[in-house]
């Protein structure tokens, strides 16, 4: 398609543009054996509400027809850094209508986030890039513009799908596992803060945080926490998240082996207890193991409330449990005992040139991405 000079516009998004990201968030694919769509409904501003209390959206606009033809999101959330609270930024949400790639659109974007950047929040960014988006990698990592941040690894994320099937026992552990109350609430994130400090980028929640209506925890019920304690000390908790009412992933399509597999696949997770694959232009029945905190990262704990979470899941009829861990994270290993699928991305650190330091005063600790919320 050839363009006029002026004919794309970057600008900010308003509520009158929600319904044309949802269209082409819904018309982008993503290519593998399993075809997919990740889609916002009702609302794309809703679904980014548990990114941050601050979220800006960008969309590039097509001036002759007004069409909006790309969307890129700035969120600022509190979060660890260090051991110490300070506010960062993400940048997500980075799609463009396969029709207009190559038309510099990625670089204008990151352009428009600069300047949104200028208000002096935050130091620096995160950024999740998937391992089969090389084009991405290619543009925004191996081969930037001068005038495009810098990205820096600092961290491999995998995403394991849990296969869920029918119920499992509880274990035998010396840790009791029980769901919370509104009465744990003020325990709960006094536990998070000391704990979660431990990991580089694990958010700050705040008792509102958790409270009914609360958009930083939109679709999550405080009863669906699992806190595991011994000798009545709490020592670990995790939770179950279901996002499916604002972001959704739908399967458009199957490739290849998985194409000619499905009916057998489907015939074996019947008889294990478990959900066939969705047929295309169905969603995939997820929800997300999150708020994961346990001190001193004990796998027996996580162990215990793993089973506890996936087997809540299993009961409420999902098909997958989804837990994301970066690649060195101890309690990594306790999730993959599980059938799964995996999906891998890179996580980076983003910040302009002038700005480095937010890549270097970085120490050791181990990354935390809840994958519920980004």
């Amino acid at each position: 398609m050839r363009l006029a000079p002026g004919e794309l516009v970057v600008e900010r998004a308003t509520s009158s543009d929600d319904p044309a990201i949802q269209r082409l968030l819904a018309s982008i694919t993503v290519p593998g054996r399993v075809v997919l769509t990740f889609e916002r409904s009702p609302s794309y501003f809703a679904s980014c509400e548990p990114l941050g209390p601050l979220c800006q959206v960008l969309v590039a606009r097509h001036r002759p027809d007004g069409g909006v033809v790309g969307v890129a999101a700035r969120a600022v959330r509190p979060v660890f850094v260090n051991g110490q609270v300070e506010e960062v930024g993400y940048i997500t949400d980075l799609r463009v209508d396969p029709r207009f790639r190559g038309r510099w659109l990625a670089w204008r974007f990151l352009r428009g986030l600069r300047d949104l950047h200028a208000d002096g929040r935050v130091g620096g960014y995160l950024a999740l890039i998937a391992d089969e988006n090389a084009e991405a990698r290619g543009v925004l990592v191996d081969h930037p513009r001068p005038s495009l941040p810098t990205f820096r690894e600092i961290g491999r994320l995998t995403s394991l799908a849990l296969l869920l099937r029918r119920p499992k026992p509880p274990l035998g552990s010396r840790h009791g596992v029980s769901p919370a109350t509104r009465a744990d609430l003020p325990e709960i994130v006094g536990f998070l803060r000391r704990h979660g400090a431990a990991r580089q980028f694990f958010p700050v929640y705040s008792e509102e945080d958790f409270g009914p209506g609360s958009r930083r925890t939109l679709g999550f019920e405080i009863e669906d926490l699992h806190l595991a304690r011994r000798g009545g000390e709490l020592v670990g908790m995790l939770g179950l998240w279901d996002r499916s009412g604002s972001k959704q992933t739908v399967v458009q399509a199957y490739t290849g082996l998985t194409q000619w597999g499905r009916p057998f696949y489907d015939i074996g997770a019947r008889l294990a207890g478990a959900r066939p694959l969705p047929a295309p232009g169905q969603r995939v029945a997820l929800a997300y193991a999150s708020f994961i905190c346990v001190a001193e990262n004990d796998p027996s704990v996580f162990r215990a409330l793993l089973r506890e979470t996936w087997s809540l899941a299993a009961r409420r009829g999902y098909s997958h449990l989804v837990v994301g861990l970066v690649e060195d994270d101890p309690l990594l290993a306790e999730a993959r005992r599980y059938v799964h699928l995996a999906y891998r991305s890179r996580l980076y650190s983003v910040c302009w040139e002038h700005e480095r330091f937010f890549h270097d005063r970085l120490d050791g600790r181990t990354p935390y991405v809840d994958t519920a919320s980004v």
